[in-house]
């Protein structure tokens, strides 16, 4: 409780510092006009495409995380940036001479943000997301051909946009309560989410927000060249900057970024589950895997074992990126799973086996509000349906079960059997295989099955030193007894 209100503190101090200090001088001895047409021109110009540019990198590196929502954060500051070129550029005096765009520019570049904003706050499996999903790697290309379109036609066209009259009343104060209403949203769903996950990318984003509401302020009362007035471009500027911070801190992990860029484009797929070793998704797995120590290491192994029967089935790359991230937080719903039943060393009684089953749910809920993929939550959630219709948590049974979802089931089982775990020792890999063959057209698909045994006909060798070496996350001592 102290943690969450330290965090409102400082958040409330965010918001409220510049907003004091702009309230504070504005109208006052301190408020002169700067007129420097020639530095806003330069200066926010250059700025401007220099954001723009690390806002693209963001949406590229996007798709390779496999992360809608910073699909969703790359659009937003896109919009944001893209927008702001325009009203750089459009200095009245210099390449332009119409005294309105300007303005006009800058509010609609919040405009435009604060919706692909507002979308990357809600839950993946909702329809719309879903849909925006599936297009994932065409949404950045089309929306920057649609922003070159909008603002060729306001340089040729500075009337179109006066007809919205963005800068009169009422329609300011409407785009500002828009602005209010769908950032202060934006801001409850992040501050949720961050509060029961503390990754940074979370927080930055609430600052991010909060400032765009302050700017947005500024922009409709302040007075165009006065000190006050060019407050609302830093706080633009450092919304892009805070927001680029946050992805770095959460999805790099290793100390250069440029490597860990490049292990984001390796077509080695084994490679791939390096690359979702990020910092928040390591900070899961080793969470999860701390609450149990018999099964260290076993994500690790899950999402290897995933991948080398997703290559034997022939997947594309984009399935065989998703069920390396699948395969390394599927158990990421046993966090919500007391102690006492996760390392339970006898029999669990019905109603802790009740318990226990709600995990790929609890899993599937906690990482549709991070931004995982669709395909990545079918791994969580129904990684323990069964073949014949008997598993859970939605009782699926056969080819209702997404295909990442049955390929998961059987390298989880396989490595869950030649583990030891705090109830029984490890089986040999001969008994592993006997049970996996035993339950083909039961626990797992027969298809699945098949490929399987040839995998590990094929390739003995690595299996073998898979399970005399157990390679595992370097987790902390302090978690591993």
């Amino acid at each position: 409780m102290r943690k969450n209100t330290g965090v409102f503190t400082q958040f409330a101090a965010a918001m409220l510092l510049p907003l004091a200090a702009y309230l504070a001088v504005r109208g006052t001895a301190l408020d002169k006009s700067i007129n420097a047409p020639h530095e806003h021109f330069y200066i926010v110009s250059l700025v401007a495409l220099i954001s723009l540019g690390l806002a693209i990198a963001v949406g590229i590196v996007a798709i390779q995380l496999r992360n809608i929502k910073i699909s969703f954060l790359s659009l937003s500051y896109v919009s944001l940036t893209g927008m702001f070129v325009l009203h750089g550029l459009s200095t009245p005096g210099f390449i332009m001479h119409h005294s309105g765009i300007a303005a006009s520019a800058a509010q609609l570049s919040v405009l435009l943000a604060v919706v692909w904003l507002w979308l990357s706050s809600l839950s993946v499996d909702l329809p719309l997301i879903k849909w925006f999903s599936e297009w994932q790697r065409q949404l950045l290309p089309i929306w920057i051909v649609l922003l070159c379109v909008v603002c060729t036609l306001l340089w040729f066209f500075p009337d179109l946009i006066m007809r919205f009259h963005l800068k009169e009343m009422p329609m300011m104060w409407v785009a500002t309560l828009f602005i209010i209403l769908m950032n202060g949203w934006t801001i409850y769903r992040y501050l949720t989410i961050y509060i029961s996950s503390r990754f940074p990318l979370q927080l930055s984003i609430v600052y991010s927000a909060g400032w765009m509401i302050v700017a947005q302020i500024i922009i409709v009362t302040g007075k165009s060249w006065n000190l006050s007035w060019w407050l609302y471009h830093f706080l633009l500027l450092a919304s892009v900057l805070i927001m680029v911070a946050g992805i770095v801190s959460q999805y790099v992990s290793s100390k250069s970024i440029t490597s860990s860029i490049k292990l984001m484009f390796r077509s080695n797929p084994s490679d791939w589950i390096n690359t979702y070793m990020s910092t928040s998704v390591r900070e899961l797995v080793m969470t999860t895997e701390a609450r149990d120590s018999y099964t260290a290491g076993h994500n690790y192994r899950v999402a290897l074992y995933a991948l080398k029967l997703g290559e034997e089935l022939s997947l594309s790359s984009e399935e065989l990126r998703a069920i390396a991230q699948g395969g390394l937080i599927h158990d990421v719903g046993k966090l919500r799973i007391p102690d006492t039943i996760l390392n339970k060393p006898g029999k669990l009684t019905p109603e802790e086996r009740n318990i226990i089953e709600v995990h790929p749910v609890s899993g599937y809920d906690l990482c549709k509000r991070l931004g995982f993929m669709p395909e990545e939550l079918s791994v969580i959630r129904s990684h323990h349906e069964k073949w014949d219709g008997s598993g859970y948590p939605d009782q699926l049974a056969g080819e209702q079960i997404p295909l990442l979802a049955r390929i998961t089931a059987v390298a989880d089982v396989y490595d869950a059997l030649t583990s030891s775990r705090s109830y029984r020792k490890a089986m040999t890999h001969e008994a592993a295989m006997a049970i996996i063959l035993k339950e083909s057209g039961k626990h797992f698909d027969p298809y699945c099955v098949e490929a399987w045994e040839r995998l590990v006909l094929e390739q003995s060798t690595f299996f073998e030193e898979t399970i005399r070496n157990s390679p595992h996350l370097k987790l902390d001592k302090r978690h591993v007894r």
